[in-house]
C-alpha cells in the first residue's frame, strides 16, 4: 500500500514527502502493476489455489491516488508443451478474475528437456531448426487454450492475456558469464518471432499484451551491445517490419499450406496475419518458415484494388546473424519479384518466398 501511494499519490502524506525528499515532486504515473511473478515456481512455489488468495489480498491495496489506477495483473501459467498449465488459469479465473484487469502467461521455445543443455543457438541442424520452429508455433495452441478457458469466466474479454515473457532459449554463448544469459540470435530466432507475433494479432481480443524477453544481451534480444558498439539482431529487423500490425485493427485472413511436423508438433509452413490502420493501409505480413523448401504462394486480397506502397523481405540462411564484425548481414531489402493483377474480386499477388524468410506489404 505504501508502495503504490509512494509512486502515484499526489497528496500530502508521509510516502509522497518521502518520494519528494528523495528527488520527485510530482508521483509517477504507473499504468501496469504485476501482483508477483512465477509465484508457481521461483516467484514462491505456490499453488494456484494458494496465489489466488494471495493475489485478492494484495491487489486490494493498488489504489487510485487521484488521476488513473494501474491495471493489475496477475501472475497466470508458467507454460511447456509437456505441460500448457491450464489448471492455473482455470483457478486463477475462477476464484480471482473479478479482481484482476489481465492474467499473465510466460512461454519460453526450449527444445530440451535438460535445462543444462539446450542446445546452440548458432551450431544446429534441420532436425533442430524444425523443432524449435513447431515448438514456437505451440504458442498458438497455448493461447487458445487458456483463452477458451478464460471465456467461461469473462466471455466479455474484459480480463486480457498477457503474454509477457517469451521467446527463444539456448545454452549461452561459449566463454560468456551462464548467469547473465546472453545468446547470439539467427533468422531461427527471426522465424520465432514472426510465427509469434502472428499468432498474438490473430488473437488480439483477447491478448492484449506481448513481451518479448528481453531486449538487450539476454536470451532472444533485439539489441547486443560491446562498449559503444550496438547491433540490431534477425528478431529486431522483424519488430521493425511488424509495427503496421500496432495500434491497427485485425483484418481476417486464412491460409491453405502444407505442414511442418516434429516429433507431434506441427505448424503451417506460412505464417500470415493482416492489419488495417486508422489511415486504411493495410500491413501484411508472410512468413516461410522452412529451412529448406521454397514456397509459391497466391495471395487475393478481397474487396479492394490495393496499391503495394511497400514490400519488404528478410530473409537468409537459417544460421545467418549479425555480429560486431559484420553487422549488417542480416537486414530488410525490397521485395519486388511480385506479380499483382487486379480485377472485380480484389487484388491478386503471386510470388516464391524464399525459404526461412519473412515478408511485409503495405497496401494503399
Amino acid at each position: 500500500s505504501e508502495w503504490v501511494e509512494y509512486m502515484t499519490s499526489a497528496s500530502i502524506s508521509p510516502m509522497t514527502e518521502l518520494r519528494k525528499r528523495n528527488g520527485r515532486e510530482e508521483p509517477w504515473k504507473v499504468k501496469y502493476f504485476a501482483v508477483g511473478n512465477e509465484t508457481w515456481g521461483c516467484g514462491g512455489n505456490m499453488t494456484p489455489e494458494f496465489y489466488a488468495d494471495e493475489f485478492r489480498r494484495y491487489q486490494t491495496y493498488i489504489r487510485d491516488y487521484g488521476h488513473t489506477r494501474p491495471k493489475v495483473i496477475a501472475v497466470g501459467a508458467g507454460t511447456s508443451v509437456r505441460n500448457p498449465g491450464y489448471n492455473w488459469t482455470r483457478v486463477m479465473m475462477e476464484k480471482a478474475a473479478r479482481y484482476m484487469d489481465a492474467l499473465s502467461l510466460h512461454y519460453y521455445t526450449v527444445i530440451s528437456d535438460d535445462w543444462r543443455h539446450k542446445g546452440s543457438a548458432t551450431q544446429f541442424g534441420k532436425d533442430e531448426y524444425d523443432a524449435v520452429v513447431t515448438h514456437a508455433g505451440f504458442i498458438d495452441t497455448l493461447v487458445k487454450g487458456h483463452g477458451a478457458i478464460m471465456d467461461e469466466f469473462d466471455p466479455e474479454a474484459r480480463v486480457g492475456l498477457m503474454v509477457d515473457e517469451w521467446g527463444t532459449w539456448y545454452d549461452v554463448e561459449p566463454g560468456t558469464n551462464p548467469g547473465f544469459l546472453y545468446m547470439q540470435d539467427t533468422m531461427r530466432d527471426a522465424i520465432v518471432a514472426a510465427i509469434t507475433l502472428d499468432v498474438f494479432n490473430a488473437n488480439c481480443r483477447r491478448v492484449q499484451m506481448g513481451n518479448i524477453a528481453q531486449l538487450i544481451n539476454v536470451l532472444q534480444a533485439v539489441i547486443l551491445t560491446e562498449g559503444k558498439e550496438m547491433v540490431l539482431t534477425p528478431t529486431y529487423h522483424v519488430f521493425e517490419m511488424f509495427k503496421g500490425h500496432q495500434g491497427a485493427e485485425l483484418v481476417q485472413s486464412a491460409v491453405e499450406c502444407p505442414v511442418l511436423e516434429h516429433e507431434g508438433l506441427r505448424t503451417p509452413m506460412i505464417s500470415q496475419s493482416a492489419s488495417v490502420d486508422a489511415d486504411g493501409r493495410v500491413t501484411l505480413t508472410v512468413s516461410n518458415v522452412s529451412c529448406d523448401t521454397p514456397m509459391p504462394v497466391e495471395l487475393r486480397v478481397d474487396g479492394m484494388e490495393a496499391n503495394i506502397a511497400e514490400s519488404r523481405i528478410l530473409t537468409g540462411d537459417m544460421h545467418d546473424y549479425n555480429d560486431f564484425t559484420c553487422p549488417n548481414k542480416v537486414q530488410p531489402r525490397p521485395f519486388e519479384a511480385v506479380t499483382v493483377e487486379k480485377g472485380a474480386a480484389g487484388t491478386e499477388l503471386r510470388f516464391v518466398l524464399p525459404a526461412c524468410s519473412i515478408v511485409t506489404f503495405c497496401f494503399e
